[in-house]
């Protein structure tokens, strides 16, 4: 019973083990998937990162094998229920690292095909560029035409948009005016606006000449004691 049971415990060790270092490995693996440019060949990097990956999950494989054995060996009473859920717990585990590896490398094959269908189109274009000059120079001209139109859209919205600016300052100003007239017709109704009005700049001027006598009065002294 000792020996099955330290059996069991060494296989479990090493399942844990072994799905520790496979989680490792995925986050290196994954990044590859992540990678906006695939390279068109896969590095040595990948495919041995790939290759730890799928032999890791065969010595998984092998080990939950011999845990079920092992545990089917055991009589029914030895056979706990904690055994039991380790091993389910294992397995599933198991079932989906083998998922996501399968997700991933169809991740990184969609995108390394479609890198190299970019690549043998513009190959294709390249090529056909070179066997026929004129046509090249016709593509040339084309792309430079496209690139004037956009600049001549650029312009049209850009002057647009300054005469509606204008045109917004425009009714802005009428609109000043308009308040400023209804205000002096407003005023001009009021009785005696206008005479206070007057005597408003009256004391105003009559101030202004006050203050330059003072000033001029202090300019002569300052003149005469100088």
């Amino acid at each position: 019973m000792s020996s099955t049971g330290g059996g069991w415990a060494q296989l479990r060790q090493q399942a844990r083990s072994l799905e520790t270092q496979t989680e490792a490995l995925f986050h290196t693996y994954s990044q590859y998937a992540s990678m906006t440019n695939v390279p068109i060949k896969p590095s040595e990097e990948e495919q041995r990162t790939e290759s730890q990956l799928q032999d890791i999950l065969e010595k998984r494989d092998t080990l939950v094998s011999q845990l079920s054995r092992l545990l089917d060996s055991e009589s029914a009473h030895s056979s706990s229920a904690v055994k039991q859920n380790n091993l389910a717990r294992h397995r599933e585990i198991l079932v989906d690292h083998r998922r996501e590896l399968s997700r991933l490398k169809s991740t990184i094959a969609d995108a390394r095909n479609k890198a190299n269908l970019l690549s043998n189109v513009r190959s294709d274009i390249n090529a056909y560029r070179n066997a026929n000059p004129s046509a090249a120079e016709a593509d040339y001209m084309l792309e430079e035409r496209g690139r004037i139109d956009n600049s001549h859209n650029i312009a049209d919205s850009v002057l647009s948009q300054a005469y509606a600016v204008n045109e917004n300052f425009t009714l802005q100003r009428e609109t000043l005016a308009s308040i400023n007239r209804r205000i002096v017709g407003a005023a001009s109704q009021v009785p005696g606006i206008n005479s206070l009005i007057g005597r408003i700049g009256a004391k105003k001027r009559r101030d202004g000449i006050i203050l330059g006598s003072f000033i001029a009065f202090c300019f002569l002294m300052l003149l005469w004691f100088w």
